[in-house]
């Protein structure tokens, strides 16, 4: 590679700079995925065409991705102060219609009372997102699911979809709803409980005998092999 002299551009060995080689545009898409009535969602916003797509945006020059993922959530889906990170780039040349756009992929989950009132969800069954989305966004969703799930086979609940306190019966249905699976009461029981700490209060459950609370106990991290239990 040719050296840089001082006041001289770079330069390959063939003599060109970088302004000789094409480059594409660059953009983030943030997959915000949820739990309400008992099912995974993630956040969408509306296109010109009518259809769906991930709350998105171009990069700006001299912005870094994870500032433009945080106005994209901003201004495209009214969220702030959203924790997210990078999932994995999207480069297939033809992914976009409009021409050469890399993608950096980004996930984060919420609660579903954090997201604003007029958010716009997309049912999301397994893997797969209920209903079409734009580009490659169904693929971007389903790489967000498995992100999610490698993360809560190694602690409870730690994107807080639940509340601070919770029923260990409420905990197990969260971790079906993000699995897509049945799972035995007794073996999850087993699974948690080492992770999680009584409050010493209940809560009303329908109406059956009042259920203890728990919440986290430090990171409430899972004992290993809680992947095998979780998703064999």
């Amino acid at each position: 590679m040719a050296r840089q002299s001082a006041g001289t551009s770079w330069r390959d060995r063939a003599g060109k700079s970088l302004t000789d080689y094409p480059r594409p545009s660059v953009a983030v898409d943030v997959a915000v995925l949820t739990v309400r009535t008992g099912r995974l969602h993630v956040v969408v916003v509306g296109r010109p065409d009518g259809g769906w797509a991930l709350p998105g945006t171009f990069l700006r020059p001299g912005e870094r991705l994870a500032d433009a993922a945080e106005r994209a959530l901003r201004t495209k889906a009214g969220l702030t102060g959203t924790g997210f990170h990078q999932l994995a780039m999207f480069d297939a040349p033809d992914r976009d219609d409009r021409g050469w756009v890399l993608s950096m992929a980004h996930g984060a989950a919420l609660p579903s009372e954090d997201l604003p009132a007029d958010t716009q969800l997309v049912r999301v069954d397994g893997r797969t997102v209920a209903e079409p989305l734009a580009f490659d966004h169904a693929a971007m969703v389903a790489h967000a699911v498995d992100d999610l799930r490698e993360r809560y086979t190694r602690r409870v609940d730690p994107s807080g979809l639940l509340q601070e306190t919770f029923t260990v019966l409420e905990l197990r249905r969260l971790y079906e709803t993000v699995f897509d699976r049945a799972l035995p009461k007794d073996s999850f029981r087993r699974l948690v409980i080492d992770a999680i700490t009584p409050t010493g209060r209940t809560a009303s459950v329908g109406s059956g005998r009042p259920a203890e609370l728990f919440r986290r106990r430090g990171d409430g991290d899972l004992a290993p092999g809680a992947a095998r239990v979780l998703t064999d």
